[in-house]
């Protein structure tokens, strides 16, 4: 890996940053778009309980929205009651925002390097061919020209090799965020049918 970095020449540190940047993100973001930890399963099983406990106090309000994307929801949900249904539908779906943004989190940066990646292979080949040709102004060497024209390769292939993944899961995890919206939507539907059915929204 080091004579490959150094055969590319410099434009490779920033490929190789953008690299091992990608991977972080995809990593985070595995880990924090995991159905159960969007939606809980501790707090999903507490519908009824929630339905059924009328107005929440706000410090529970804030322990909810805390807790995860669909304690956001819930708690939004949760601080609507009594309100118009106009009032109680926008402020759940300014919650379902909030949520579906926070999801989103780095996906813009993790774009950004699928994009630039390949730019920076490009932008390699270029100064890779430039050499190529000052070698062979110079002297014509045969070095000189082999050692160009492999900067030109390994950075067009180091580029190319980072913005592939990259791309596939920047599109990958885009689908996931709005599929993990969509169950937000479904979730905060149930819990409002469910108060309409329970006793504290009899009274």
């Amino acid at each position: 890996m080091g004579q490959m970095t150094m055969a590319g020449g410099w434009l490779m540190l920033p490929i190789l940053l953008c690299s091992v940047l990608g991977l972080a993100i995809v990593i985070e973001r595995a880990w924090a778009l995991r159905a159960t930890r969007v939606a809980p399963p501790a707090l999903t099983d507490q519908l009824a309980r929630i339905a059924r406990a009328g107005a929440l106090s706000a410090s529970d309000r804030e322990a909810l929205a805390a807790h995860s994307p669909l304690g956001q929801v819930w708690a939004a949900v949760a601080a609507s009651r009594g309100a118009s249904p106009d009032q109680r539908r926008e402020r759940i779906e300014e919650a379902g925002r909030r949520a579906a943004h926070d999801m989103s989190r780095y996906l813009n940066t993790l774009g950004t390097i699928a994009a630039i990646a390949p730019l920076l292979g490009l932008l390699g080949t270029v100064a890779g061919m430039i050499d190529v040709f000052a070698a062979l102004e110079a002297s014509g060497a045969a070095g000189g020209l082999a050692g160009g024209i492999g900067q030109a390769l390994l950075t067009t292939a180091a580029g190319l090799c980072v913005a592939i993944p990259a791309l596939a899961a920047h599109r990958y995890f885009t689908g996931c965020v709005a599929e993990r919206a969509l169950l937000l939507e479904r979730w905060a539907v149930r819990l409002m049918d469910t108060e309409q059915g329970s006793p504290a929204a009899a009274r």
